[in-house]
């Protein structure tokens, strides 16, 4: 696979994980966005700079079916390697996880693992999670092969890489093994600790939404408080014209003909709103555009921050032609289609269900069908508005986003709750009882209250950074950093310190 000269350099930042209908696609080409713009920057290194080792792309055949024997099918994984730190073959190894999307070279080159690997001696590698990237089985995404897709099965991934890696590398029995992630994956690192502590000796888990949960109302409850934080440039002021904004966007819908018309043209819509799932399709993509300023506030890439959006809701207030708020979200809504590429914000509902029904792997694609399907069989994580207070439209309502897992898959709403509560009882959502696992949040990341911010014990310790947003603790450090990122990043390394510490006594002692 060839390499640009600055692309292999950047993070891995994970992509949103909403459920894949028109809102939840955009949020996750905002995440991909931005780490393509990360892994891009104008960092001042090249290839052909000296100290700079090209990290090796590898691939593993790994079993389809773990958990069957008599199953003979496999797929190749692919995983990259960092090792020009690595100074001892009982070196730790730091693995870094990939989740719901592709897994480049940037994940051994750049954040934690690789920013703290020369201090340890470390070998960086980087696993991209099944069915994502360029790991799809060859049979394709139909449902029949979607079944071998599940965290229970990239968790069991880890499992034999790590095994196989160690023969591949020559590691020694007694180097510990550190995982990593961010977002989903910083849940499959904590899980990876928690089912296989005999392997994994500990992990860190940023952003991870270790609870399951089909009614995910808590994300618009924090970006609504969010939008009122003054200290990224929220205002009690901002939030109201964010609810005057949306209420305006209703209104317009409900009065059909011209003013409909219009608001398709000003706002981006690419079908008719003449059906109230298309009009849903356009709210939650609205939603999404405002949950994704702050989600992703304040990284850089990110078309909008906080401050930028509340700009925008507050701005010239004198043109009478129609309310400021509204005016602001549609030029927010320029501002994001024009980063992303895109000609129109969202789509008819049919085209989005058309396009999730496509079972060949989409090499440019972030893995829309995948992710849907988990969250269709394991996690929900359905963002709604429906609670008294939300500032946003009340559609899409739940009901519309269960109806997607029927008409894509042939879920039933039952069989998905079901599958979330399985899946909390399973990993124990946010009380799961792993040792030597650091979850580290920001405060106004909307998934940080699915996963755990307060320390739980002594050996499972959490950190919780004001005015941080989603996995910010992974990107690449800048000089505009926050004094209180910049204190996380030392409570990480120390935190590394202690464990390491511990694991060299381990293996004084001729222990694991």
């Amino acid at each position: 696979m060839a390499i640009g000269p600055v692309l292999w350099l950047g993070p891995l930042l994970m992509v949103s994980l909403w459920g894949s209908s028109a809102p939840a696609s955009l949020l996750r080409r905002l995440g991909e966005h931005i780490q393509r713009f990360q892994e891009s920057s104008g960092l001042g290194l090249s290839l052909d700079q000296g100290g700079v080792a090209l990290p090796k792309e590898g691939w593993l055949e790994q079993p389809l079916d773990p958990f069957n024997a008599s199953d003979r099918r496999s797929f190749l994984q692919r995983y990259w390697v960092n090792d020009q730190h690595w100074t001892s073959q009982d070196g730790p190894v730091f693995l870094h996880l990939g989740g719901e999307g592709s897994l480049g070279p940037g994940s051994v080159m750049r954040g934690h693992p690789a920013t703290l690997a020369p201090v340890w001696g470390a070998l960086v590698i980087g696993l991209e999670h099944r069915f994502y990237g360029l790991s799809i089985p060859a049979e394709g995404l139909d449902v029949a092969q979607l079944r071998f897709l599940s965290s229970r099965h990239a968790l069991a991934d880890v499992v034999s890489a790590r095994l196989a890696l160690s023969r591949l590398f020559n590691v020694s029995f007694s180097s510990p093994w550190l995982c990593f992630g961010g977002s989903y994956a910083g849940s499959l690192a904590a899980w990876a600790r928690l089912k296989f502590p005999h392997l994994i000796f500990a992990s860190v888990a940023s952003s991870a939404p270790v609870r399951a949960i089909l009614d995910f109302s808590e994300y618009n409850d924090v970006v609504s408080r969010s939008l009122m934080n003054t200290a990224i440039g929220g205002s009690p002021e901002c939030r109201a014209a964010a609810s005057a904004a949306f209420a305006e966007v209703e209104r317009r819908l409900r009065a059909g003909g011209s003013a409909q018309a219009a608001l398709r043209a000003e706002l981006g819509a690419c079908g008719s709103l003449g059906r109230a799932a298309d009009q849903a399709e356009l709210l939650g993509a609205l939603q999404a555009l405002v949950g994704g300023a702050v989600q992703y506030d304040g990284q850089a890439g990110a078309p909008l921050s906080v401050r930028q959006l509340c700009g925008l809701l507050l701005g010239d207030r004198d043109n009478c032609s129609s309310p400021a708020p509204y005016r602001g979200l549609r030029r927010a809504v320029q501002v994001v289609a024009h980063s992303l590429g895109q000609k129109c914000l969202s789509f008819s509902r049919a085209e989005t269900v058309a396009q999730l029904k496509v079972t060949e792997p989409q090499v440019a694609g972030v893995g829309d069908r995948q992710w849907l399907y988990q969250t269709c069989t394991e996690f929900g994580y359905y963002v709604t508005c429906e609670v008294p207070g939300c500032p946003f439209s009340q559609l899409p309502a739940l009901p519309s986003k269960l109806e997607l897992c029927e008409q894509v898959f042939g879920f039933s709403a039952s069989s998905i709750a079901q599958a979330v509560s399985q899946t909390n009882s399973y990993y124990g959502g946010q009380t799961p009882g792993a040792t030597q696992v650091l979850f580290v949040n920001g405060d106004i990341d909307p998934w940080h209250v699915l996963s755990i911010t307060q320390p739980l014990g002594p050996s499972e310790s959490a950190l919780l950074i004001p005015s941080a947003s989603h996995c910010l603790d992974m990107a690449p450090e800048r000089p505009s950093d926050s004094p209180s990122l910049r204190l996380a990043r030392q409570n990480i390394f120390q935190q590394l310190q202690t464990w390491l510490g511990l694991a060299k006594k381990s293996q004084v002692r001729g222990g694991v």
